[in-house]
């Protein structure tokens, strides 16, 4: 975070929803780290207490526990708020099928909810997380914010009811938001475990307990897997930023190279065989494509580059080695 962006966050509060969460957790981290005031807003649904445990003692965190389905937690939360970063949502394409009525439920009533209960506070502006999953079918690369395809699960739906309701918003009440589509994100604390569990962690988790990850697929499916530092360093640029041609757009949120899972794997392998050179000689192994599963995915972050001064610092080498330093730490 740089000193002019403390210096606008100072004396201010940002809240997080899904604080608890993998994202939420890092950011409420950043902002504590640089003395900025954090209200966490989580259910626990899918957030770990684990994760914000370290924050609790700290001055400038304060812990709601709430659900964003019910407008009046999300009133509590907003009062006297100067930032939104919304995180808090049922991430997964495989749970969205399973369960559609629940995603909906989170992403889009507790969406608009969060929305009208920060319109009410008079916040001055409103990020939040969208997703690379709204490009749908459309098959070009590298992905360009304003070219979409059609939905490909009721998740993808879900986040871009999102971006049409941020846009509503704007036109009819003048409210400020930036959408940020998250491309693949990985990192510390993110959770290997459950049926929808990320696919870096679950392997890591496979690896260190010497069982063969299962790529779904024949492992040439990409994606443009994005380190947790650059998230953060995007949303703090999205509440910092001063560019009014900035704001009330959506952007990606990505590093602009794409890796094949196959790859992803190998890499994997290769890092984690330094901590355990046994690992180096564990099987990977292939099962069918998941339904609803995008082939590919890279994304275009000129965008973001142009207007929000996004810089990312971590490609997938070096964002893998520092994930799994902290893997290896965490998870034995």
């Amino acid at each position: 975070m740089t000193t002019q962006q403390i210096k606008i966050l100072q004396e201010k509060k940002v809240l997080v929803t899904g604080g608890a969460g993998f994202i939420g957790s890092n950011l409420c981290e950043a902002l504590l780290d640089n003395n900025i005031q954090v209200i966490c807003l989580d259910n626990f649904s899918t957030g770990k207490r684990i994760n914000i445990e370290p924050f609790l003692g700290n001055i400038n965190f304060n812990l709601i526990e709430g659900d964003i389905r019910n407008l009046a937690d999300c009133h509590k939360a907003c009062s006297g708020v100067d930032f939104v970063l919304h995180q808090a949502a049922l991430g997964s394409v495989p749970r969205s099928i399973n369960d559609p009525i629940t995603t909906n439920d989170v992403n889009v009533s507790g969406f608009l909810n969060m929305l009208v209960a920060a319109r009410d506070a008079n916040v001055k502006r409103f990020v939040y997380a969208a997703s690379s999953s709204t490009y749908g079918d459309h098959e070009a690369l590298p992905k360009v914010e304003a070219i979409i395809g059609k939905p490909l699960s009721p998740y993808a739906i879900t986040k871009y009811v999102n971006e049409l309701y941020a846009d509503i918003f704007k036109n009819t009440y003048n409210f400020d938001t930036i959408g940020l589509r998250y491309f693949n994100v990985f990192g510390k604390r993110q959770d290997p475990n459950g049926a929808y569990a990320a696919v870096i962690p679950k392997f890591v988790q496979q690896f260190i307990s010497h069982e063969s990850p299962v790529i779904n697929g024949d492992g040439s499916y990409s994606r443009d897997f994005t380190y947790i530092d650059n998230v953060v360093q995007m949303n703090i640029n999205a509440i910092t930023t001063n560019n009014e041609k900035a704001l009330n757009n959506v952007y990606n949120v990505a590093y602009g190279e794409r890796t094949t899972l196959l790859e992803l794997a190998t890499l994997l392998k290769t890092y984690l065989s330094e901590f355990d050179n046994s690992i180096k000689n564990i099987e990977i192994k292939h099962r069918n494509n998941r339904i609803g599963d995008i082939p590919h995915s890279l994304a275009s972050i000129d965008k973001a580059k142009q207007l929000l001064d996004y810089n990312p610092k971590y490609n997938i080498n070096n964002g893998l080695k520092e994930a799994v330093n902290w893997y290896w730490k965490n998870l034995k």
